[in-house]
């Protein structure tokens, strides 16, 4: 079957191509500080589950020295000139959409209505990672739409993937960074300390305050945390499991979904969501690093209110 270590691979596979590209780039100075950085990531997804969780840690490390000390460059400049991109854009007008619709279209059908794939009696995909694997799938199906569209150097796709990610840099792990974190410390017992002083400092005894606590305590601690994937685990094994679940008897998958989604409006806010947030603005070419959080903050403050009343409404029923 088809599950997450395929998925893993198709990173792994992209990563050390970004690898490869930057290493060859004898124009850029720090080329060899690029290639070891993207070089270590794509070891963390093609044997990194085969890896004790000490090598994967001390890759870790390496990962954030060549990064801090090291350094990595800027992004290489555009192949072509921002005329010419523009006319391109002119000639092909809504059709360039085609490729990014299709990632979502495709991921949506294929998760719904042939989440498993069953082939001769047998499911081609775990049930249990069809969604991510069908995104897997749809992106690899617009990378093939695209080329057939546009018709580019076949190494096209893979420079272009090296120039966005050094633009992202070292925020593009992030993510997986901190959802390891917040792993570790569901692990370490944070969650359990975290209960603790909600039932001795904060006023848990019903069940609306309970859904507050834990909707505002995803979104402060993500904000912290520039992550809502790290703060999840830990809000949720101190507030939402005891408490809400538990001692109230809410619905544990409306429960988690929107409070993963609680979550998400801290992430609108922090610059320590520096993927989400300073990178977009730097990519923008924008004067001012927390522009687009300035921008965000309202919004996120209008869903956060609605996903409380979302949860507290619908949780219980």
């Amino acid at each position: 079957m088809i599950g997450l270590s395929a998925v893993f691979v198709l990173m792994g596979l992209m990563t050390a191509g970004v690898a490869i590209v930057s290493g060859r780039d004898r124009a850029n100075p720090k080329r060899l500080n690029h290639a070891a950085f993207w070089g270590l990531y794509s070891i963390t997804f093609l044997v990194g589950g085969l890896l004790p969780d000490i090598v994967n840690g001390i890759i870790v490390i390496l990962m954030a020295l060549v990064a801090g000390i090291g350094k990595l460059g800027p992004a290489p400049a555009e192949r072509n000139t921002r005329e010419e991109r523009e006319a391109s854009a002119r000639g092909w007008g809504n059709k360039l959409f085609i490729p990014a619709l299709a990632i979502p279209v495709i991921t949506v059908i294929g998760a719904n209505y042939f989440k498993a794939l069953p082939v001769g009696g047998r499911n081609l995909i775990d049930p249990r990672d069809a969604t991510v694997v069908w995104l897997a799938i749809a992106t690899v199906a617009a990378l093939i739409i695209g080329l057939a569209m546009l018709r580019p150097h076949l190494s096209t796709p893979i420079v272009e993937a090296r120039r966005l990610w050094d633009a992202v840099g070292w925020a593009a792990v992030l993510p997986q960074m901190l959802a390891a974190l917040g792993a570790v410390f569901a692990i370490a017992g944070v969650g359990k300390i975290v209960a603790e002083l909600g039932d001795r400092y904060l006023p848990l005894g019903t069940p609306l305050a309970a859904v507050i606590a834990y909707t505002f305590g995803m979104a402060l601690l993500t904000a912290l945390m520039g992550n809502a994937f790290a703060a999840f685990p830990v809000m949720t094994a101190g507030i939402a499991l005891p408490l809400i679940v538990q001692r109230f008897g809410g619905n544990v998958v409306v429960v988690t979904a929107v409070g993963m989604l609680s979550g998400f409006c801290g992430t609108l806010t922090t610059p320590l969501a520096a993927n989400f947030n300073i990178v977009p603005a730097r990519l923008l070419e924008l004067p001012d690093d927390n522009a687009v959080i300035r921008v965000q903050i309202p919004t996120a403050l209008a869903l956060l209110l609605a996903n409380t009343v979302i949860m507290y409404f619908f949780a219980y029923r």
